[in-house]
């Protein structure tokens, strides 16, 4: 594989400089100190239309061309939302079997949503910032911010939930903790791939309300607030154009509305047609001509969209000059924010502080859903005593299988995994026993691994004998990252556990009703054995350090603090994308149409009264905590005013403990229908025993706000509102009402 060694470029380029003529010495584009603005237009009048056009389409699996002739250097992308992908070959989808490519992996972004702590996330994006500086990349292939519309998608686990507001909040800290770093971040997919199936051609259907209220702002708050340096397109047609060279998200919204000033790359195999390219807002072109994951092909780069024909196009004067000057006037912004950006730090890679970072972040988006007596007699469960047991029985194949490996383009090559049953083992010692239970195999892009059914009955036999004579069991199970569960060109086709799961949780509560459920995944399960299972964790998949992460929060050396970032629906039609039937999800193989609009998630429980199994922003504690009545500091906001909603929180337990307080607004009478309620605040806080804190929300208009697609834009009706302070959309504690005057 072809690598750039940045420090030999700085210093060839020096030496070159001083054989130059003077003219040619006193380059802006070579003045660091020079304002970014002015070297792009000088390096820009130095360049050649043939240099130009290479800038915009991939010379390797992961790179994009500079100008050797000028001394700019080449850009290396990398697929990594949730760290960096091992290296892959020069020209093919192989890996390259490097042996300094090991990296930490952190967890995955439905875990990192679920902390709902900014400050974490901005943890997250310098560490993975750090480990991408250190491999020597200059664009990190995420976060990714689509909305959870249901719960078969795919790509779920990538993501950050169903709320457009706690996405917008928890992405911008993660975009600018791994710029810091001279990495850009490519946010991704622009915009609604909302599912796996058919995404390649999909065509997407919605309201602008939908458009602008659910599925925009995450996008929009990383680029305008987190200053994002890349974005991705999607694979999937929106309204007719596809999404990496659509009109009106690209130039209309994204370059527009917006005034992004960074550059658009495609996703791998994204781009479908030169003229809509040149014209429609695309800069950079990657993986055409393979099915953007796996598959190769005989065409060359020269024969990509923006390649040779879209030279020809230019010199005969079918799409106009200005196209390319603008495609590599972003791309040379691109380069001297990070290739040519002598001052960035040089990184780390799989460091001790890394691993903290990922285990603190496991430890804080692990969610409790439940804990309750076993019996009146048993006590609850959690957190583990050690000493009321002798023998505790870890069952579940998601207790030794790696987590990090598989999913997609998102699959990680660690230089260290723990796994859930060592995470335990160091904490219990022998009196941890373990039981398979159940066994997978391997499966990726339909290729399946076939496991006999006297394999699966002689493993749930053995569990099921053990746990006969165990004191505790401790259920490790949910989904992997197998096609068709949590992995990339795939949806999930069932919302119940796969491989007999249910089988076998039900006959161990047979025979021992002390069962501790960690479910890893990155999707809503159905649950038909909830009733039964006295303690349940939402563990997602935590990285390097899952196992010291989940045995730290089952021990109660961490006490937990998460917060589902989606709902669990009971059953896959009560979930609003579903309800609509096929035309709503997945479509007909053409079209689809977003029939629930705007509700999505809990907006969708909430108004259509549908309880969900586990509502939106729910997560228990060993601690509790009791709210005060809350004051407002008006009764009344005028329309360029505020006001100030305070509550008091106070730790009535006998441990330290997080409690994330959640604001929800209630619009009571609205000109257009609107949810029942809105996530519009919530701020995370750590009280000891006793401790007492006040915590205070400042609503202006924007937060009362919705999106008027009639007049295309933002309004914020006068009239009477609520404010819900709770500690998830449906345990809500106590209520203010204000008004908005004109």
């Amino acid at each position: 594989m072809k690598i750039v060694n940045k420090s030999l470029i700085t210093a060839c380029m020096l030496s070159l400089a001083a054989t130059m003529p003077m003219k040619a010495q006193t380059a802006i584009y070579l003045d660091k100190n020079q304002p970014i603005e002015a070297r792009v237009q000088d390096a820009l009048s130095r360049m050649t239309l043939e240099e130009k056009v290479a800038m915009t389409h991939a010379q390797s699996k992961f790179s994009s061309p500079g100008v050797p002739r000028l001394g700019i250097p080449e850009l290396w992308w990398s697929d990594g939302p949730h760290g960096v992908r091992a290296e892959i070959e020069w020209n093919s989808w192989a890996y390259a079997n490097w042996t300094n490519d090991s990296i930490t992996a952190f967890p995955a972004l439905t875990c990192l949503a679920a902390t709902w702590n900014p400050e974490l996330s901005y943890e997250y994006g310098n560490a993975l910032g750090e480990e991408a500086r250190y491999r020597k990349k200059d664009v990190i292939l995420g976060p990714g911010v689509n909305m959870y519309r249901h719960p078969l998608n795919g790509r779920n686990f990538e993501y950050m939930g169903e709320d457009p507001y706690l996405a917008s909040v928890m992405v911008v800290p993660y975009v600018k903790g791994v710029q810091q770093n001279g990495v850009a971040t490519s946010t991704k997919h622009f915009a609604l791939n909302d599912q796996e199936k058919w995404r390649g051609h999909i065509n997407v259907e919605l309201s602008d309300r939908a458009l602008h209220e659910i599925y925009l702002p995450p996008f929009k708050a990383a680029i305008v607030d987190g200053e994002g340096w890349t974005i991705m397109g999607a694979y999937n047609k929106i309204r007719g154009q596809h999404a990496c060279h659509n009109e009106f998200l690209l130039n209309e919204i994204l370059k527009g509305d917006w005034g992004f000033d960074g550059v658009v790359v495609t996703d791998w195999g994204g781009a479908h047609d030169t003229k809509e390219a040149a014209l429609y807002g695309l800069d950079v072109e990657m993986g055409s001509y393979t099915n953007g994951l796996t598959s190769e092909s005989k065409f060359g780069y020269n024969n990509y969209y923006l390649a040779d024909n879209y030279l020809a196009m230019l010199k005969s004067g079918e799409v106009p000059m200005i196209t390319v000057d603008d495609k590599a006037s972003r791309i040379l912004r691109l380069i001297f924010r990070t290739s040519m950006n002598t001052d960035r730090p040089w990184g780390s890679q799989a460091t001790e502080e890394h691993a903290a970072v990922a285990r603190q972040i496991g430890e804080e988006g692990i969610v409790l859903l439940k804990n309750e007596p076993v019996s009146k007699k048993v006590a609850k469960l959690l957190p583990i005593d050690a000493a009321k047991y002798n023998k505790i029985l870890v069952v579940g194949e998601n207790a030794t299988r790696s987590l990090t490996k598989g999913g997609g383009s998102s699959e990680l090559k660690v230089k260290e995994e723990v796994s859930p049953l060592e995470g335990l083992q160091a904490k219990y010692g022998d009196k941890v026993v373990y039981a398979k239970g159940y066994k997978s195999g391997r499966s990726m892009y339909g290729n399946v691994e076939v496991i006999s059914p006297s394999i699966e009955d002689s493993l749930r036999a053995e569990a099921v004998a053990m746990a006969k004579s165990a004191d505790l069991i401790v259920y490790v199970g949910g989904l992997n990252k197998n096609h068709e569960q949590d992995c990339e060109a795939g949806d999930r086709t069932t919302y119940g556990l796969p491989f007999a799961q249910d089988q076998l949780i039900n006959e161990l509560l047979t025979v021992n009703p002390n069962m501790i459920m960690a479910l890893l995944s990155g999707n809503a399960v159905e649950m038909p054995w909830i009733k039964k299972v006295p303690a349940v964790l939402q563990g997602w998949y935590l990285g390097s350090q899952a196992g010291n992460a989940l045995a730290n929060v089952l021990s109660g050396e961490t006490n937990p603090s998460g917060k589902l970032p989606f709902s669990f629906p009971v059953k896959l039609a009560d979930n609003g994308a579903i309800h609509y039937g096929e035309q709503s999800y997945p479509g007909d193989s053409i079209n689809q149409t977003y029939l629930e609009d705007i509700l999505v998630g809990y907006r969708w429980h909430d108004t259509k009264k549908i309880p969900a199994q586990y509502s939106f922003g729910h997560g228990l504690s060993y601690t509790t905590f009791a709210f005060s009545k809350p004051e407002i500091s008006s009764k009344k906001m005028t329309k360029d005013g505020s006001v100030v909603v305070s509550v008091n929180v106070k730790n009535t337990g006998d441990r330290a403990g997080k409690e994330v307080v959640q604001l929800y607004i209630k619009d009571k009478k609205s000109s257009l229908p609107r949810p029942e309620k809105e996530l519009k605040g919530f701020k995370k806080v750590l009280l000891e025993p006793g401790q007492e804190q006040e915590v205070s929300f400042t609503i202006t208009p924007k937060e009362l706000s919705f999106y008027n697609d009639q007049d295309g834009k933002w309004i914020a009706e006068p009239g009477e509102f609520e404010a819900f302070i709770g500690n998830s959309s449906t345990n809500i504690k106590e209520q203010v009402s204000f008004q908005l005057v004109q």
